[in-house]
Parts: structure tokens; sequence; C-alpha cells
């Protein structure tokens, strides 16, 4: 243990030992999968196996011990794009010219604005409710990509609906305040903003192709960090919002590199979530020093990767959190993997069981660091 910096246990969210969200999917969900696409199995059946496939994945989570709990992202193929398919007025856009679900699921898919923007029945809010009735005493945590990475997917693909951004600004606010609502309405507590947008801009390379593009990137980070606070502007109390930096997941894969000291300021020192989920699995993540900015949000330090399957020493975890104690009161602090096992259905190169050999690592970790 580390007697220095020695902190308490928490009993809410964001907790000691946390996930940022998806586990692998299992045989039976991919397998399942393919029967749909080829017409052999129905909707209703894929949902009833998935059902079958959560109920699994949630008793190990709660033997191993976790007090935030999700459905492991089973339900869905992308982590962003099922949630923004769901908004009414989005369409799917496939990249893949030879398109379709291959054996190697290799896949490139996005999304385009095809009508003004709404929040209306999305199919989320039953899956949380599912979620919700088989989490127990658990909290269950719910994930979706943030209003600014909204912003961002379909700032690249471009629209023939919206020509004047503030007015697409304050249909996105509308969409997500809504969405805030109906999750509020049916038990969702606990709520994590994904966001890919931030990771960018760490990155020198892509700050530049902002700049080609005639974006100024320190605006732009300003004019996320609002569209995230009037999104969340009207949250109810008793709702905790989470915000997850990522810099790529994708098959283990990564596409942004940089620490957080060119978002840190404004990010950090403005943006009015509870929580930060922060990548710091390895170097390209940068040092602690950024964190100097927080204010008085949590920060989760995603210091066990999910890329690889390698398994990280306790005393390093424990050197590491030490280091962030010097910028963040470890009352503050709380330990969680970098990102999902599975950010898209593909999952990243690692087992099943080196996924929940990192889980019990972390709570083995934080129950001696907060004790």
């Amino acid at each position: 243990m580390i007697s220095p910096v020695l902190g308490t246990r928490r009993s809410a969210p964001p907790f000691r030992y946390d996930i940022v969200g998806s586990f692998l999917r299992t045989d039976k969900i991919k397998a399942a999968r393919m029967q749909y696409d080829h017409g052999e199995i129905t909707a209703r059946q894929l949902y009833d196996l998935e059902t079958v496939e959560i109920t699994n994945l949630l008793e190990i989570e709660k033997e191993l011990g976790l007090q935030g709990v999700t459905d492991g992202e089973f339900r869905r193929s992308w982590w962003h794009l099922d949630f923004f398919l769901g908004i009414k007025g989005t369409q799917k856009i496939n990249l893949n010219p030879v398109g379709g679900r291959t054996e190697v699921n290799q896949r490139a898919e996005t999304f385009r604005i095809v009508d003004k923007i709404s929040f209306d029945n999305h199919p989320m809010l039953r899956q949380f409710t599912d979620l919700l009735r088989l989490a127990g005493d658990r909290t269950p945590k719910m994930t979706i990509p943030s209003p600014a990475l909204f912003h961002f997917v379909e700032d690249y693909n471009g629209n023939e609906v919206y020509p004047d951004q503030e007015t697409l600004y304050q249909d996105i606010i509308a969409v997500y305040r809504a969405a805030i609502q109906a999750l509020y309405a049916v038990g969702c507590r606990y709520l994590q903003l994904d966001d890919t947008t931030w990771g960018s801009l760490c990155s020198g390379r892509h700050r530049a192709h902002l700049r080609s593009r005639g974006i100024d990137p320190d605006q732009l980070a300003k004019d996320y960090v609002r569209l995230i606070n009037e999104s969340i502007a009207e949250r109810p109390q008793d709702m905790t919002i989470a915000l997850h930096v990522c810099r790529g997941n994708f098959r283990s894969t990564w596409f942004a590199t940089g620490g957080y000291e060119p978002i840190a300021e404004e990010l950090f020192s403005n943006a009015k979530v509870d929580a930060f989920f922060l990548e710091y699995d390895n170097e390209r993540s940068g040092d602690f020093e950024p964190l100097r900015f927080i204010r008085d949000q949590f920060v989760v330090l995603g210091l066990v990767t999910t890329k690889h399957g390698g398994l990280e020493s306790k005393e390093l975890l424990t050197m590491r959190i030490e280091e962030a104690a010097q910028y963040v009161d470890i009352e503050k602090l709380c330990l969680s993997p970098q990102c999902g096992f599975a950010s898209t259905e593909e999952g990243n190169m690692l087992t099943e069981e080196e996924q929940w050999d990192k889980i019990r690592l972390i709570i083995e970790t934080a129950n001696e660091i907060w004790i």
C-alpha cells in the first residue's frame, strides 16, 4: 500500500475502481450477428440472445465486485454510430465499396445529417431499461458519444440541412438535453459521454490538419466546451455525468498521440462535467502536469491498457497514482482501464480471460489505495 496518499472508498459514481463501458463480445453474439445479417434469425431472436449474454456478463461484473456495471455495449455495432443513427434526421454512410459484414469484420461506416435532427423514441432507452432491470443492487452506467463528437464527425461529412453552424449547435444541444431527460426518466443516474474529439485536439498532426481546413483548434476547443456545457445544463442534480477522452481504440489501434496540455486549461477548467475518464496507459498520453487545471471534478485515471493482454504491475500503477496525486487530491482520483475492451463489435486483441484479469488488477489496486 502507499501510505503517504491513502484515500477513502466511495459508494457513488465515479467509483474508486470503475470501467469505461464496453467488453469483448462473446462468440454467441458474434455468431448471432452473422445469422441475423444472413436472414437466418429475426431481430427479436437476436435481441433475446443478446439479453442472455448480457445477463451472463453482469453476473461476472457483480462477482468481481464492480459497483458500476454496464451491458458491455453488447447490443451495439459501434460505440458511437448506434447512438447517432438513432437520432432522427441522420443516415448511415457506408465507406466500404464492398459493403456488408465479412468474416474479418473490416467495416468503414459513418453518418450524415439528412434532415432536421431530433431525439424521439431512441432504441437505447429500452436497452437501458433492460440493463437497469438486470443490474440489481449495482449502479448501471449508460455510455453515449458526446455532443462535441456528433458535430466533429458531422462536420467532416457535411450536410445540406444546416448551412448555419449556430443553428446546428442549438439543435445538437436540444437533442442531448432531450436524451438526458429521457434517460433520467427511465432510471439512468450515471451517464458517460465518450469523445475522441479531444484526443484529436491533443495531437499536433490533427491540429495542423484542422488549420489546413481553416479551423482554429483552440477556438474549436472553446466551442466544444460550450456545446458540452449547454447540452448538460439541465441535467437533474442527482445524475452524474462523466466525459471520457479517447485517442482511438478500434481493434487495439489508435489514431492520435499527444499529451493533454493543448486542451487542458480550456477543457479541465471550464467543462462542467462531474468527472473525466482520462487515457493514461502509455507515453502517447503525456504526463500528469496538465491535471493542474482540474477544478473540483473527479479524475478517473485510465492506467490499465485495453489494447493488449499484458498485465501491468500493481507497483507501477501505485507509483503512477502517487504521481497524479501531486496535481489532484487523492480523494478526487479513481482508477479504470484506459478505454473499453471493444469499442466496436470486433473487439480488441486480447482474450476474455485477459480482460477480466485486468479488471481484477484494477479492483485489487484500488482497494489497497482507497481503504
